[in-house]
């Protein structure tokens, strides 16, 4: 490829709404251009950054035994009301109607078709095992697409499933694709870590999150340095943070604490350590009829300690409570409490709760909480003297940094990370949920157990230049990079030396199987050098007449800036020899 035959087209400063980035060198570079919110153009440069993340991907599931098939975009109703999920799926589905009046939405994902291929396909345990895997464009209708190709709402993603007769060839299966998906983000060139994580909407019990690590990443990873325990936050079990119940030492006082709403200010207030105090949350379930009216509520009290917050993943999972709960309103927690929020607990309530405490609060002793009564709190409370033991006791917080490993085995560290892939053992979710079986070795029908397996593909670039960048632009993993080696041929227009040497070593190497380009605009050597630091070209090569009468051109990395200086004749093979160590 020479410059003056691609699109190259670069900018010095990114667009005012840019925000991470990835989003803005991805726009100075030329590789994504905006079209509307959340959804973009993939111009040539970052095009081919995408296809050489999808061809790692297509090599390694290939290898691992996968199949490719394409399942539609737009996927019908039908498949989707048969599991129950086009009524659970919120608005980032995005449906409509055909000009038959005929419901269809835009597929954010495809358990429920490749279901429907697996029904229809296969019939028997001996075409047992299989895998089938797409690389396909997704639409997911956030809410507010943002960080360009890391939240957007059109995007590509590769989405694998596989089928196997029973629980433990599922397994073999899904640890198949662990080890599959390692090899992918290893190829890439990505620091990552593969964390337990929570199976969120699309159900299953085993599942797990390949998060590249980076800064600037949403996810918080929660990780041992001194054992392989990992997991996300929403996922990361948090131990009582001491063993037993302390004795009561104190006396039960209603303690005055005049606007003081917040742990915080009552901890500043009161001379304590945070961690005395407790936070009381209020939760509701409603339980609805056939209509979906609402015909009972039920109010919970979550405690936690005052230095901690909330984990809503694990809230959910409480027994009755499940994750479709809501924040009680003011209305409701007035009715049960007496008290409008910032003064609540558990003593003293006007209408029976469900209470909850985390595990670190029931095990706390002489602690404080709220009295229901405004500019109020209790100090010195203490279970089973001053009120009951909770009804449930259970882990409904988030970990924090030095909290003990849950494996026994030092301490957790807390760090960054930009989720660009997750496995999930499915089990029989779907496929009994659509009557999708096989006739088992009994001859009997039994349904197919499942896994689903996403890799997203455009998120990947965009996770590569969080991780990989300086103040002079992208620095790509070379397996990914758009380009391998750029020949910056200076001079261009003056020089026929230049442009024979230049020729000579592009054709060369474009022989030997290497991705480069030859810069041959007669461009002054500071414009061409920013382009290709901007654009992150792992290689560079710069030829000139005043080198090559010396008898030298310049090689120069660009991760490490390193430059050497070798003979016309040596160049090539030093080249191939660094792309190939």
């Amino acid at each position: 490829m020479r410059a003056s035959q691609f699109h190259l087209f670069t900018l010095k400063e990114a667009p005012s709404d840019a925000e991470v980035v990835s989003q803005k060198l991805m726009l100075r570079a030329g590789m994504i251009r905006k079209v509307a919110a959340g959804i973009y153009n993939y111009m040539p440069m970052g095009l081919r950054s995408i296809r050489k993340v999808e061809a790692i991907i297509r090599d390694e599931l290939d290898r691992a035994g996968a199949m490719e098939v394409v399942m539609p975009i737009v996927q019908p109703a039908e498949l989707w009301q048969e599991t129950g999920r086009w009524d659970k799926m919120g608005p980032e589905m995005l449906r409509f109607k055909d000009r038959h009046d005929r419901d269809f939405a835009m597929q954010p994902t495809s358990e429920e078709v490749v279901t429907d291929i697996a029904r229809q396909e296969l019939k028997s345990y001996r075409q047992l095992p299989k895998n089938f895997y797409q690389i396909q464009t997704k639409f997911r209708d956030e809410r507010r697409p943002r960080f360009g190709v890391m939240r957007g709402r059109e995007f590509v993603m590769k989405d694998a499933y596989s089928f196997d007769r029973d629980a433990e060839a599922a397994g073999r299966s899904y640890d198949n694709m662990y080890a599959t998906y390692c090899r992918i983000f290893d190829r890439i060139g990505l620091e990552y870590r593969a964390v337990a994580a929570d199976t969120g909407a699309i159900g299953g019990d085993r599942s797990h999150e390949f998060q590249v690590i980076a800064d600037t990443g949403e996810d918080a990873i929660v990780y041992c340095p001194d054992s392989d325990y990992a997991a996300n936050i929403e996922l990361a079990e948090a131990l009582a943070l001491q063993a037993v119940r302390g004795e009561a030492r104190g006396a039960l006082e209603k303690t005055p604490t005049p606007g003081k709403a917040t742990c915080a200010d009552v901890a500043d207030l009161l001379q304590v350590g945070l961690d005395t105090t407790v936070k009381s949350l209020v939760l509701a379930s409603d339980e609805t009829d056939d209509k979906g009216e609402v015909v009972k509520t039920t109010v919970w009290l979550l405690l936690v300690r005052g230095d901690h917050s909330l984990n809503e993943v694990k809230a959910g999972k409480i027994e009755g409570l499940g994750s479709d709960f809501r924040f009680a309103t003011e209305a409701e927690i007035i009715e049960h409490f007496g008290c409008k929020p910032g003064y609540l607990g558990p003593i003293g309530l006007r209408k029976p709760v469900r209470i909850v405490a985390d595990r670190s609060v029931a095990n706390m002793a002489d602690f404080i909480c709220g009295a229901n009564e405004e500019d109020f709190h209790y100090t010195g409370v203490n279970w089973g003297r001053d009120l009951p033991e909770p009804d449930f006791v259970a882990d409904i917080r988030n970990v924090v940094e030095g909290d003990p490993s849950p494996d026994g085995k030092g301490v957790l560290a807390i760090q960054r990370g930009i989720e660009v892939g997750h496995v999930f053992y499915l089990g029989n979710k779907y496929s009994k949920a659509m009557n999708a079986s096989f006739l088992d070795i009994d001859g009997k029908p039994k349904h197919f157990e499942m896994g689903c397996y996403g890799i997203g593909v455009t998120r990947i670039v965009g996770a590569a230049i969080e991780q990989n960048h300086d103040e002079r632009g992208i620095i790509w993993p070379a397996a990914i990079a758009p380009f391998e080696v750029v020949i910056c041929g200076v001079g261009w227009g003056k020089s026929e030396l230049v442009r024979d040497e230049a020729t000579r070593l592009y054709e060369t190497l474009k022989n030997a199987g290497i991705d480069v380009i030859l810069d041959d605009r007669d461009e002054r050597p500071g414009v061409m050098f920013a382009d290709w630091e901007l654009i992150g070209v792992p290689h560079r090569v710069t030829i000139g007449d005043r080198g090559l009468k010396e008898g030298m051109v310049e090689y120069q990395t660009r991760r490490d800036g390193e430059q050497h200086k070798l003979a016309p004749a040596d160049i090539a093979a030093h080249v191939i020899a660094q792309l190939r160590a």
